[in-house]
Order: C-alpha cells, then sequence, then structure tokens
C-alpha cells in the first residue's frame, strides 16, 4: 500500500467512510481491519493529488452529524412511541440523557478516527490560545473545529439549544424534589448530574467562554429558582420557630443543599447558590436573628452563639453586633470584678481576676468562635478598656501600680515553688500588655526590685531574670536597660566584697564586724530624693569598717565619689539579755540607736536625737518601731523631748531570731505620690525631646499632623495627655526650639 498522494474517487471512499462513522457514532460494532482501512481512506482524503480533498471531507462529516443529530432529536428524545421510560417522570430528561452518553462516547472514538485530519489540517489552522483570549477575534467563525469539538458543537446547535428550556424545566423539578423529598434514586441523581454536565462538555473546548452556555441556559435560572424555594422556606419556618430553632435549621439546610450541589452541579455554581441561599435564609433576617443577640451573650449560650457565629460569618459585615455585644459583656463582666476589690491584697486579686476573665472568654472564643480573630481582638479591646478604665481608683496608672505589686509580692520569698512563680508570672505579662501607662509600671517595679535586690528579699535570681527578659520581649530593650544594669551591680558587689576581704587580710586589719557592701550606680537605680541622709551621726562601731572600706575602694577605683545610703542599709545585731539571746534583723538606723543602750539602761528621747542627729520625723518613726518591737520601753504613749526610753530587760520573744524592719520597708502613700511626680516629669522630657525630633524632621508641621505624630510615637510607653502635650509645646517656644509660624495660628516652624 502506497502513501504517495494519489488522485481518489471521493464519493466512493466517502460512501464507505459514512458507513464506519454511523457505527462508530452508535457505538456499534467496527472490525479491525475496516478501523485500518478508514484510517487509510482519511489520510488518502487530506493528501489527494492534484488537490487535497480536507475539507471537503470536513463539510461532509460535518453535514452527516447535523443530520445524525436531527434525527436524533426527532426519532429518540422527543418521540414517546417507543418502549422506554417514556411513561415515568421526566421521561424526556431520560432520554436526552440516553441519547446523550451515546453520542458524546461516539464523537469521542470519532475523534480518534479523524485522527490525521485533526493533527494535520485542522491544528495547524487554530488559534492561538493568546490571539483568542486577548485578540478581537470570533472564535466560532475563524478557525475550523476538530471532529470531536465539531460533534459536541453541532449536538449544542441541534439538540441543546432546541431542548434548552424543557431540559432545564425538568432539571430543576428533579432538584426540587431532592430538596423537598431529601432523597433522590441513584438513576435520577446520575440522569440530572449528567445532563448538566453536558451543557458544560459541549464547550468545554472553547479556551475563552466555555461556561458560557452553561451559566445562561442553566445557572441563572437555577439560582433565581433557588433564590425563591429558600424565601419560602425562611418564610414557613419563620412562622413556627425561635431565633434557635431557626439557625439549627438554615445550618442543617445549608449542608444539605451544599452537598446537594456537590452532586449536580459544577464547581464554579457552588459558591454562587451558596449565596443565593444566605441572602435569603440569613441576610434578608438579619433584624430577626439579632433580636436575641445580647441575650445570648450575657447567658453565654454557647450553643447558639456558635449557630448564630456560623451562619453570619459568611456575610460581609454581619458580625459587627455579635462582636460589639461580646465586647460590651466582656467589658461589664471586667468591670464588675473590679468593683469589688477591697482589702491588702488588691493587687492580687486585680490581676488574677483579670486574668481569670481573660483565660474564660479566650476559652469561649475558641470554642465557640473558632478563635477568630475578630473576636480576640474584641477581647484584647474589652480587657485593655477594663485595665485602663481607672474604675478601681480615679488615679491615672493605678492598674500599672497593682500589677508591679502582684510581680513583687510573687518574686519576694516566700513559700510559693520557683515553677509556680515561673506560671503565675508568665500570665501576668498578659496583663501587662494591656496597659497603657507601661512607664508608670516601670518605675513602680524599678523601685520595687531595688528593695528586692537591696533588703535581699528575693526569692530567687532566676525568676527575677526570668521576669526581666519576658519585660525585654515586651517592650523592648530599653524598658529593661537600667533593670539589667542593676542586676550587674548586685553581681559587681559580691566579687568586690571577696576582693575587700582579700584586702584585709593583706592589710592585717580586722573590721569588728561582718560587713557587706553593695555598690550601686547612681544612674540606675531608683532611689529618689531620699538617696543621701542628712545629718546621720554614724556609731563609733561603724567609723572604722566604713573608712577601711572607703580606703580600699579609692585604691581600686581612683576618681569615684562614694554616696553613703544609710536609710538603705540593714544588718543582724545580736542582744544579749539575763536568760536569753536574740538576734535581730534591723535598719541603720534602728541599730544606731540600740547601741546607745550598750553602756546605758535609760535615755531621754531628747538625748537619743542629739545623740543620731537625725531628721526628726525620720528618728521618731525608727525609734517608735523598736518601741513596739518591745524591746525599748517608753514612760508615755505620746513620745515628747523629755520621755524617758528605757531597755527592756524582761524582753522575751519565743523565736530567737526575727526582724523589726519590715513596716519601715512597706511603700507609704508619699513614696507612692513621689513615683507618679517622677513618672510626669520623665513624660514631660520625653514628649519635649519627641516634639523636637519630629520637628527637626519635618521642620514644618500643622498643629494636629504633630499632636497625632506625638501620640504615635508614645504610644508604646504610655497614652499622653493632650493638655500635657500642649504644655510641652508651650514650653519648647519659649525655650526657642520651635515657633509658631506667621500669619499661621495652627502650624510651628523649628528654630535652627
Amino acid at each position: 500500500m502506497s502513501l504517495k498522494p494519489r488522485r481518489i474517487d471521493f464519493e466512493k471512499i466517502w460512501n464507505d467512510l459514512k458507513t464506519t462513522i454511523m457505527e462508530v457514532i452508535t457505538l456499534g460494532s467496527v472490525q479491525r481491519d475496516v478501523w485500518s482501512s478508514r484510517f487509510v481512506d482519511i489520510y488518502s482524503i487530506c493528501v489527494a493529488h492534484p488537490e487535497p480533498l480536507a475539507d471537503k471531507l470536513y463539510t461532509e462529516t460535518k453535514a452527516f452529524l447535523e443530520n445524525h443529530v436531527k434525527d436524533l432529536l426527532k426519532t429518540r428524545v422527543l418521540s414517546s412511541g417507543s418502549n422506554d421510560n417514556s411513561d415515568q417522570p421526566y421521561a424526556l430528561l431520560h432520554r436526552y440523557f440516553t441519547t446523550w452518553t451515546e453520542y458524546s462516547k461516539g464523537v469521542e472514538y470519532l475523534n480518534h478516527l479523524f485522527l490525521y485530519l485533526n493533527q494535520q489540517h485542522i491544528k495547524k489552522q487554530k488559534l492561538s490560545e493568546v490571539e483568542v483570549v486577548y485578540g478581537c477575534i470570533n472564535h466560532d467563525a475563524q478557525e475550523q473545529l476538530e471532529i470531536g469539538e465539531l460533534g459536541l458543537d453541532i449536538w449544542r446547535q441541534q439538540m441543546i439549544e432546541n431542548l434548552g428550556e424543557l431540559l432545564v424545566y425538568q432539571l430543576l423539578d428533579g432538584i426540587k424534589n431532592d430538596r423537598v423529598n431529601s432523597s433522590q434514586h441513584s438513576d435520577m441523581i446520575s440522569v440530572i448530574k449528567g445532563t448538566i454536565q453536558s451543557f458544560v462538555c459541549v464547550e468545554e473546548y472553547k479556551k475563552k467562554g466555555s461556561l458560557q452556555l452553561y451559566q445562561h441556559m442553566f445557572e441563572a435560572p437555577m439560582l433565581k429558582d433557588s433564590g425563591e424555594f429558600y424565601k419560602l422556606e425562611a418564610s414557613k419556618l419563620l412562622e413556627v420557630c425561635t431565633v434557635s430553632n431557626y439557625m439549627e435549621e438554615v445550618i442543617k439546610k445549608l449542608d444539605e443543599e451544599n452537598k446537594r450541589a456537590l452532586k449536580y452541579l459544577h464547581n464554579s455554581s457552588l459558591t454562587k447558590l451558596r449565596k443565593e441561599c444566605e441572602q435569603r435564609m440569613i441576610t434578608d433576617h438579619l433584624e430577626y436573628l439579632y433580636s436575641e443577640c445580647n441575650e445570648m451573650v450575657s447567658l453565654e449560650k454557647r450553643k447558639d452563639l456558635k449557630n448564630l457565629y456560623t451562619i453570619l460569618k459568611p456575610i460581609p459585615n454581619a458580625l459587627k453586633s455579635l462582636v460589639q455585644s461580646f465586647l460590651e459583656h466582656i467589658s461589664s463582666d471586667g468591670i464588675r470584678m473590679i468593683s469589688t476589690l477591697k482589702g491588702e491584697m488588691i493587687h492580687v486579686q486585680f490581676v488574677e481576676g483579670m486574668l481569670q476573665v481573660h483565660e474564660k472568654y479566650e476559652e469561649i472564643i475558641a470554642d465557640t468562635f473558632n478563635s477568630d480573630p475578630v473576636f480576640l481582638s474584641a477581647l484584647d479591646k474589652a480587657c485593655s478598656g477594663v485595665i485602663n478604665s481607672h474604675a478601681y481608683e480615679k488615679q491615672p496608672g493605678k492598674s500599672a501600680e497593682l500589677i508591679a505589686k502582684y510581680c513583687d509580692s510573687l518574686l519576694k520569698k516566700s513559700r510559693t515553688t520557683e515553677s509556680e512563680i515561673e506560671t503565675k508570672l508568665a500570665k501576668s505579662i498578659t496583663i501587662f500588655k494591656y496597659i497603657e501607662d507601661k512607664d508608670v509600671y516601670q518605675k513602680f517595679y524599678s523601685r520595687m526590685l531595688a528593695k528586692r535586690l537591696i533588703h535581699e528579699q528575693s526569692q530567687s535570681m532566676d525568676a527575677e531574670e526570668m521576669m526581666i527578659n519576658k519585660l525585654k520581649q515586651a517592650c523592648g530593650y530599653e524598658f529593661t536597660n537600667k533593670l539589667h544594669r542593676m542586676f550587674t551591680d548586685i553581681s559587681v558587689s559580691g566579687d568586690l566584697n571577696v576582693k575587700f576581704n582579700h584586702f584585709l587580710k593583706q592589710e592585717n586589719k580586722d573590721t569588728g564586724i561582718n560587713l557587706s557592701i553593695k555598690i550601686l550606680q547612681a544612674g540606675a537605680w531608683p532611689l529618689g530624693a531620699m538617696q543621701v541622709a542628712v545629718g546621720f551621726a554614724i556609731p563609733q562601731e561603724f567609723e572604722r569598717p566604713i573608712r577601711l572600706f572607703e580606703r580600699f575602694y579609692h585604691i581600686n577605683f581612683s576618681g569615684r565619689k562614694l554616696t553613703w545610703l544609710h536609710h538603705l542599709c540593714h544588718g543582724e545585731l545580736k542582744i544579749s539579755f539575763v536568760n536569753r539571746n536574740y538576734i535581730v534583723t534591723m535598719q541603720t538606723y534602728q541599730m544606731a540607736i540600740l547601741l546607745l543602750f550598750e553602756t546605758t539602761d535609760s535615755l531621754s528621747f531628747k538625748e537619743i536625737e542629739d545623740s543620731m542627729q537625725l531628721n526628726h520625723d525620720m528618728f521618731k518613726r525608727h525609734l517608735i518601731s523598736i518601741i513596739e518591737s518591745k524591746i525599748l520601753l517608753a514612760d508615755s504613749e505620746v513620745l515628747g523631748a523629755q520621755s524617758q526610753i528605757t531597755l527592756n530587760k524582761n524582753y522575751v520573744n519565743r523565736r530567737t531570731k526575727f526582724k523589726i524592719t519590715t513596716a519601715l520597708q512597706k511603700e507609704t502613700p508619699q513614696e507612692i505620690e513621689n513615683t507618679l511626680n517622677s513618672v510626669d516629669e520623665d513624660r514631660k522630657m520625653y514628649l519635649q525631646a519627641t516634639i523636637v525630633r519630629i520637628m527637626k524632621s519635618r521642620k514644618v508641621l500643622k498643629h494636629n499632623a504633630l499632636i497625632q505624630e506625638i501620640l504615635t510615637q508614645s504610644k508604646a510607653g504610655f497614652a499622653p495627655n493632650i493638655g500635657m502635650i500642649k504644655k510641652c509645646i508651650e514650653s519648647l517656644i519659649d525655650k526657642q526650639y520651635i515657633e509658631r509660624t506667621p500669619n499661621s495660628g495652627d502650624e510651628y516652624s523649628y528654630v535652627a
């Protein structure tokens, strides 16, 4: 057999080819040798001499397929005379589906038979995808289709466009029947799905607009019909259901519809159908759903809230009311908790109460709202509002002070285990992050840390360091810089004491007492205005050790100045009575008072005060603390210059080792006020520096823009008061750092 081009008798070859095409398209039996011969016939037609007859073959094949589909429409699909399923519901749909199944498979086989025509003739004329998508070319008019595509296109023209409305009517009725009866015979499912799929298949070959027929002919009527169905369903449910039951029914029906859509429809329709159903059953009835929203939230009906969240989540902006109700509920719960605070342990009640509120609603959000960020944000906003509301006391920064005290109570020596301390400190950071006045917290925390380190009250240095690291993670290095320096000072002081003891051995000197010195950097420690005790006469017992240490220190660190902070010093004094010896921990001033009684049993108030050379109020405070401990006795309740103070020789205490420093180490209201005043001064300096920095970079800026910039840059540390910002601006104008721009009342210029 020669494959060279030759003259052929087209009509003769076509007659033979047409018989085989009929067998293929009707899924009949074709012998292998006949199939091979037809391949050769198609090749011969395409390369015929003197002129290829591929176009004629294409035209004849097209005409054959058109006639065949017309015949199928008339004799098989529209005809009800055969003994098929014409007497059952949806008979047309069944006949169409059966015919389509046979035809589509036959066209697929036919496409293989015409492989040479498709590859060598039709594909070479095809437009590229770029030309189709971006070019102004009519796809159908400008090119021939491959035989498989041609067969599908003919089916669209001759079958679907003639039967479209009837088919869609029965399809929609079949889907509606499925919705009503909640079950469908498996054969019927295949018929409906296959018929719908045929609308997609006939244009699937198109590079552009391949779903146009499906969307226009079936999807649009289906969405409209579905909308009407669920509108009616919603009306029926609203008449008999409570909000709770209605939500359950809606979720159930949406779930069923989603499964039904997956069963029948093209994937592109799933989202559209879901939106249509949600519009009819949810969006159109939002007011009804919101009617019990506040009650669900206030009573914390988790099941109802979960259902409400589930149905509102897909609707744009529909969750706003639920989120707002939830936020207000958390706020009221938090305020109610704060309003019950009382007693000396308010700081513990406050922090642990807020943690309970936070953990409770965080768990509710996880369980009910799938940890939705919108609700977590509402929780953050509510907690921040409660913590910064000054609901406990009309005093700025009170929450910051309470959280600092809570941390202090954990870090002080107690019976609490280290693991418990670490857990509670880690949780306290959750509340700390909500504080706006973080600078207030920093002031109080640093003062309390200083006391713990100086008086050696820390439960664990590891816990102290862990807490500082957590604060650094939350607020940055600058926030904890001084705290780290305080730690460094304590560590260096330990090494320094070792060197001092070595120095004493070398010099063969003896201090007479066990001395431990802490060297503190003035810029790192928040010791306030009480840093230098005025007019204290150092007892002789302390004079020699102090001078020896000063000598040692100046030898090793020339040029540095030492300032003794006697009010922060403490020590252990051994007191020997006739019956018993006691070791008492006390402050330096208390120790100095008791040392006066080493050579005498009685002194007047005036004599002791003159000997001490202390500030009157401070002296009286320390003397009273010793009298209250019963080591010294006073001859009158009200102390005066002539009051006699005597040593209690009959002093008895069950404990041989105890402290009388605790009351003196407590923070007084004056110290709290000084701390807050210090915060205000720091804020003024920070704001002035911020204003200068902003104006230096901007040169000229409007008042409101400057205020906004300041608020943005300050929010990490504190929320500045607008009045304070204005005063800082006026102060900088007076100092000639900035000036008001001429001819403008609300604009400032930087003065270079």
